[in-house]
C-alpha cells in the first residue's frame, strides 16, 4: 500500500479539526444527554465509515476491507473502555458536567500513545516477523483470561495507580469546576479530576496492549492501523454518554469480545499456514459482536437506564463557594513574579 506523506498530514489535519470542533462545541461544562450523545455518535461513525469508503475507492477493496475489519475490532474492544470509564466516574462521584473534559484529554492522550505503540509494533514486525506469533499467543491468552474473568468488576478504589498518585501528589477532596490543579494556601494541589484523568489514561494504555496486536491480525499497513484506531477512538466520548447508563444490560458482550480476541489470535497464528480472507475475518467479527449484543439486550429486556453503582474511592464533593473563592489560580503567582521581574529590568 503506497501512502504518500500528504495523506498522513491530511488525516492528522482532519483529526485536529474535528477535535477543535468538539472542544468548541463543549467549551462550557454541561450535562450531555442521550440525544446529544446520539447525534455526536452518528457524526463520528459517519466520519469513520466515510474514510473507509475513501480508502476503498483509492486503494482497492482489499485495503478497504482491512480498514473496516480493523475499525470494527477497535470499536468493539473500545466498549470495554466505556464500561471502565463509567465505573471510575461513579467511584469518584464525578459530576456529569465535568466528565467530557476528562474524556477529551483522555482521548487526546490515547491518540498519542497509540500512535507510538503502532509505530513500535510496525517496526518490530518489519524487523522481526516472528513477533506476530508472540502477538497471536498473547491475544489468545488475553481472550481466554477475559472469558474467565467476565463476571469480575473493576475496583478503582483499590487501584495501585491511585495509591501511588495519592502518595506523591497532594489532592483535595473537592471538585473545583473543571480545574485539574489549584493553589491552596500557596501550595499546588490536585483536584480529584486529575486523579480521574490519570486513571482514564492508564487504563487506555492497558487496553491498547490488547487492541493494537488485534488490529495487526487483520492488516499490517501502519496507515490503516492508525486510522482505524483514530476514528474508532474519536467516537468514544459520545459512545460513553450514550451507553454509560446501559452497561448493566450488555451481560454477554465481554464474552463476545473474548471470542473476538481469540479469533484474531488464531487467524494471526495460522498466517503462514492458512490464509483467511479479510472478508471472512470481517464477517466473523461482525457476527460475534452482533450476537453478543442482541443476546444481551434480549436477556435484559425491560430494564431501563440506571447509574453505575460501585464502591467509592473517597468522600468526594463539589467545592463550596467559599472554597472556590479562596482557591488561587494556578498561574497567578508566576504571572506576578514575571511582571515584577519585567518592572525591575
Amino acid at each position: 500500500m503506497n501512502v504518500p506523506l500528504w495523506a498522513w498530514f491530511a488525516v492528522l489535519g482532519v483529526i485536529l479539526v474535528m477535535l477543535a470542533v468538539d472542544l468548541v462545541a463543549h467549551r462550557k461544562a454541561h450535562v450531555i444527554g442521550v440525544r446529544e450523545a446520539a447525534v455526536w455518535s452518528i457524526v463520528w461513525v459517519t466520519l469513520g465509515v466515510a474514510f473507509g469508503v475513501l480508502v476503498w475507492s483509492l486503494w482497492g477493496a482489499e485495503f478497504g476491507q482491512q480498514y473496516f475489519a480493523g475499525y470494527l475490532i477497535e470499536k468493539s474492544l473500545a466498549v470495554d473502555n466505556v464500561f471502565v470509564w463509567a465505573i471510575i466516574f461513579a467511584a469518584f462521584a464525578v459530576p456529569r458536567e465535568y466528565q467530557h473534559r476528562v474524556l477529551f484529554l483522555g482521548v487526546l492522550g490515547a491518540l498519542i500513545f497509540r500512535g507510538i505503540f503502532i509505530a513500535a509494533g510496525a517496526a518490530l514486525i518489519e524487523n522481526f516477523s516472528w513477533v506476530l506469533y508472540v502477538f497471536a499467543a498473547f491475544l489468545i491468552y488475553t481472550g481466554w483470561r477475559m472469558f474467565r474473568s467476565r463476571n469480575d468488576h473493576v475496583h478503582p478504589e483499590k487501584s495501585k495507580i491511585l495509591k501511588v498518585f495519592r502518595r506523591f501528589v497532594p489532592m483535595t477532596d473537592a471538585y473545583h469546576g473543571q480545574k485539574f490543579l489549584i493553589r491552596k494556601a500557596g501550595i499546588l494541589v490536585a483536584t480529584p479530576l486529575l486523579a480521574v484523568l490519570v486513571l482514564v489514561e492508564i487504563t487506555d494504555i492497558i487496553f491498547a496492549v490488547d487492541s493494537i496486536p488485534a488490529i495487526f491480525a487483520v492488516t499490517s499497513e501502519p496507515f490503516l492501523v492508525f486510522t482505524a484506531n483514530a476514528f474508532a477512538i474519536l467516537g468514544l466520548r459520545a459512545m460513553y454518554f450514550l451507553l454509560a447508563d446501559l452497561i448493566h444490560r450488555f451481560i454477554y458482550l465481554k464474552i463476545g469480545l473474548a471470542f473476538v480476541l481469540i479469533w484474531v489470535g488464531i487467524k494471526m497464528l495460522l498466517l503462514d499456514v492458512l490464509y483467511i480472507p479479510t472478508t471472512i475475518s470481517l464477517a466473523v467479527v461482525a457476527t460475534i459482536i452482533t450476537v453478543s449484543i442482541v443476546a444481551s439486550l434480549r436477556a435484559t429486556r425491560g430494564q431501563g437506564r440506571r447509574e453505575v453503582q460501585t464502591e467509592a474511592a473517597g468522600a468526594f464533593r463539589i467545592a463550596t463557594e467559599e472554597e472556590l473563592a479562596a482557591a488561587e489560580p494556578v498561574f497567578r503567582r508566576r504571572s506576578k513574579v514575571a511582571a515584577a521581574s519585567r518592572k525591575e529590568s
